[in-house]
């Protein structure tokens, strides 16, 4: 299950991302905002990163204006790596050597297009497991 959420700055690229998600056959929740109507991303950044630091959700993607402030917002809850990303090459290796489980993008830095191939990258690209890696992660966490 994929978290979602996104303030108003990103709510019709969180559309785009339904839509694809629904093409790939993948389930997600969706944790708002649900129109375009000014909102405050805190809240919806948070509430992704709570379900997945909950074991709610495996995985989420959080979307606003630049993606700077909802991922700010979701590396408060711990347990939550969120990490964001303007290009697949970030996509992969964020997933490969940080285990990030949210992704955060910016709606008014991307066009959808590549912001989709960025999702891809990110839902399938496995954490490598390295020991140098695991080490790192734990001494974020600490």
């Amino acid at each position: 299950m994929i978290a979602l959420g996104s303030d108003h700055g990103g709510y019709a690229l969180k559309q785009e991302v339904i839509k694809h998600l629904e093409e790939r056959g993948l389930e997600y929740k969706d944790y708002g905002t649900y129109s375009e109507a000014s909102c405050d991303y805190p809240v919806y950044g948070r509430a992704v990163a709570t379900a997945v630091a909950g074991g709610e959700c495996e995985r989420g993607i959080v979307i606003c204006g630049t993606g700077i402030g909802i991922s700010i917002a979701a590396n408060k809850v711990p347990g939550v790596r969120a990490a964001l990303c303007g290009d697949c090459f970030s996509a992969e290796m964020t997933r490969l050597h940080n285990d990030a489980n949210v992704l955060a993008m910016g709606a008014r830095v991307l066009g959808a297009g590549l912001a989709l191939k960025i999702v891809d990258t990110f839902l399938d690209t496995p954490f490598s497991g390295d020991e140098r890696h695991v080490r790192r992660i734990n001494q974020i966490e600490d």
